[in-house]
């Protein structure tokens, strides 16, 4: 019984690690004055890659989408909803404010398409 206890404590423990460490991720400046960076995924086909960037609650004017020599950028803010502006906040765990994502990419591709569906950012880079 004991074991087990300790067992559970244990993971517990690792658990609440884990935990710190991804939202000490979302929270994580980047190399500007940027707030957080939202998480990303990348697909690539023999023909296309693709970048879902997760920005719930981000209107579609509020995202800036560049490509600089090798680094794609995409840019924006999350401002806070209005019904939190003059609430007492009580646990505040979705990140608001600037956001900045840096991902290298080749240079061998062209943005074919962008779409801002369901809170996330898709972009589809054809390979040239």
């Amino acid at each position: 019984m004991r074991d087990a206890k300790n067992q559970m404590w244990a993971e517990a423990c690792a658990m609440l690690k884990q935990a710190e460490q991804l939202h000490r991720q979302f929270f994580e400046p980047s190399r500007s004055d940027a707030k957080w960076e939202p998480p990303v995924d990348i697909y690539e086909t023999e023909r296309q890659l693709t970048i879902i960037a997760a920005l719930p609650g981000v209107a579609p004017d509020a995202v800036r989408v560049e490509i600089e020599g090798q680094t794609l950028i995409i840019a924006g803010i999350r401002p806070l909803p209005s019904r939190g502006k003059n609430a007492n906040i009580i646990r505040l765990e979705i990140p608001y404010g600037r956001f900045e994502r840096r991902i290298a990419i080749s240079n061998r591709l062209r943005l074919a398409e962008r779409d801002l569906l369901h809170g996330c950012l898709v972009l589809t880079f054809a390979k040239l």
